[in-house]
């Protein structure tokens, strides 16, 4: 298609969706496919970009709008399928953590030592929290974050997990970047980009991804469908992550070979994590003053220390981190026969040094 149809296509769907809370209306799933084709192409206008991403956002997004946008991005990505028959994408927000230590960057290390290979995705910074992201945490453990889609699918075959930024596998939308920084607010860009699936496996490839807000899994799950994951888990997390409440009762909504959503409750003290707080609570170092952002670099290096030492064995809250979200996927992926099997055989893998084995492998590797 020319590049002046995409245009024209750009220009008709804002004539659609911004018309105001009574005449816009929903587009089809081709149109928000071609209207995100032209965005990605860098030739559309940015005003008109902002415009259209804000008025879908402020009209309320639809599912084919979703999954037509989420197309969109994936034929314009580099989506590699790597030489194992299982992995599991771990689809955390973009724009990191803010109100706790993160953990959730050492789960795919925990998953490989355990005989699942795993893939983390992401970006350095991006807006609304402009948080603690998987790229600074890693970096900050000195892993390499800037691996070609090529040499992260080689890394995964190689030591079971990798990391794989969206300036790599998908320049186009992570040039949109300083553009979305300056819309200020959520689009649907952050709904969808963590649904892309970098790496594939040959057989089946499963999301496990995090959500806040009640609306949102049935809308994760038609994503992750359209992207075609076998089977996809998204845990109510903490700051919309993978990692549920260590300290109160929570619940996910998940699928098997593409079918319906099913709910799954979750209790922490069935798995022995008794905690006094939801996630790993920030240094009094690390806590901002009010109206100041979060010095997320800082956030990143705590994260990376606690991580790897959780990952040697130490007992505490970020080792609970891990074996609560790697006994969830686990579980899920019927390797234990339920979550409390699961979170023990994790404690083995942790107790016994072999995930920090895995996680340093990737810093001597390219």
């Amino acid at each position: 298609m020319s590049e002046l149809n995409l245009a024209l296509h750009l220009k008709q769907a804002i004539q659609k969706v911004a018309t105001g809370p009574e005449y816009s209306k929903d587009l089809s799933y081709t149109e928000a496919y071609q209207a995100m084709q032209h965005i990605l192409t860098g030739q559309a206008d940015p005003v008109q970009t902002a415009i259209y991403l804000i008025a879908l956002r402020m009209k309320r997004e639809t599912d084919e709008e979703n999954r037509g946008t989420l197309q969109a991005l994936m034929d314009n990505s580099t989506i590699s399928q790597a030489a194992v028959d299982e992995l599991v994408d771990i689809s955390d927000p973009y724009d990191g953590f803010i109100r706790g230590v993160p953990a959730s960057s050492f789960v795919p290390a925990v998953l490989a030592a355990m005989g699942v290979p795993a893939v983390l995705h992401g970006v350095a910074q991006v807006g609304p929290k402009y948080g603690a992201t998987h790229h600074k945490v890693l970096q900050a453990a000195g892993v390499k974050v800037q691996l070609s889609p090529a040499e992260a699918t080689q890394q995964l075959e190689q030591i079971g997990w990798t990391y794989v930024d969206q300036a790599s596998f998908a320049p186009s939308l992570h040039a949109l970047i300083p553009l979305r920084q300056r819309m200020i607010k959520r689009q649907v860009l952050t709904t969808v980009e963590t649904m892309l699936g970098p790496i594939r496996a040959r057989l089946k490839t499963h999301c496990m991804g995090g959500y806040v807000h009640k609306a949102y899994p049935p809308i994760y799950a038609s994503l992750a469908r359209q992207a075609g994951f076998h089977s996809a888990l998204f845990v109510r997390g903490v700051e919309g992550g993978i990692i549920p409440s260590l300290q109160q009762a929570g619940r996910l909504f998940a699928y098997q070979a593409q079918g319906a959503e099913y709910q799954v409750d979750l209790v922490p003290q069935d798995l022995g994590i008794v905690a006094a707080t939801r996630a790993v609570p920030l240094p009094s170092a690390l806590v901002p003053a009010e109206d100041t952002p979060i010095d997320s670099d800082a956030l990143a290096a705590q994260a990376a220390q606690l991580g790897q030492a959780a990952l040697a064995g130490e007992r505490g809250l970020t080792y609970d981190s891990l074996v609560y979200a790697s006994a969830i996927c686990l579980s899920h992926l019927k390797r234990y026969p339920d979550l409390q099997t699961a979170a023990t055989a994790v404690r083995t893998v942790l107790d016994s040094g072999q995930a920090l084995t895995v996680f340093e492998a990737a810093k001597h590797s390219f």
